[in-house]
């Protein structure tokens, strides 16, 4: 499977668990995968467990270091200004995610955190992965709630 499958993975169980479907994984230079995580806001009742996050964190530990120089974080949706500043302060490599997030974004859209003057490290990022399938899984999850 490749990264962004796995991440689709990750989201759909979030679904499941009654969380939005966002799943993230971390791979290293090689391909190999360190971390995988989908949200776990409502289970943790903490704001900050967005997938990104979990999978970041999870990262650094396996590896023993606070950041991933050479990895790539893979997301099924485009990160919001939170878990991209987190991305910039875990040094990866590459940022490549699913689905764009005109509203909430924090890389394409919104807040556009790589473009600020204060970002030390600016990942290289590549957009639209899988994105039908990324956007679709979001939008059935919301539509089932509404």
């Amino acid at each position: 499977m490749t990264p962004i499958d796995i991440a689709l993975a990750e989201a759909a169980a979030a679904a499941a668990r009654g969380e939005v479907p966002v799943g993230a994984v971390v791979t290293d230079a090689s391909g190999a995968v360190l971390a995988q995580a989908g949200n776990e806001v409502e289970a943790r009742c903490d704001p900050t467990a967005h997938a990104e996050i979990l999978a970041l964190r999870a990262a650094t530990a396996r590896i023993g270091s606070p950041r991933l120089p050479d990895c790539t974080l893979t997301v099924t949706l485009e990160p919001c200004p939170m878990c991209a500043q987190a991305a910039s302060f875990f040094r990866v490599k590459r940022i490549a995610f699913g689905a764009y997030d005109p509203k909430g974004g924090g890389v394409e859209h919104g807040a556009r955190i790589f473009a600020a003057s204060s970002c030390h490290h600016v990942p290289e990022v590549v957009g639209g992965l899988r994105e039908t399938a990324c956007a679709a899984l979001l939008r059935d999850f919301f539509a089932a709630r509404r």
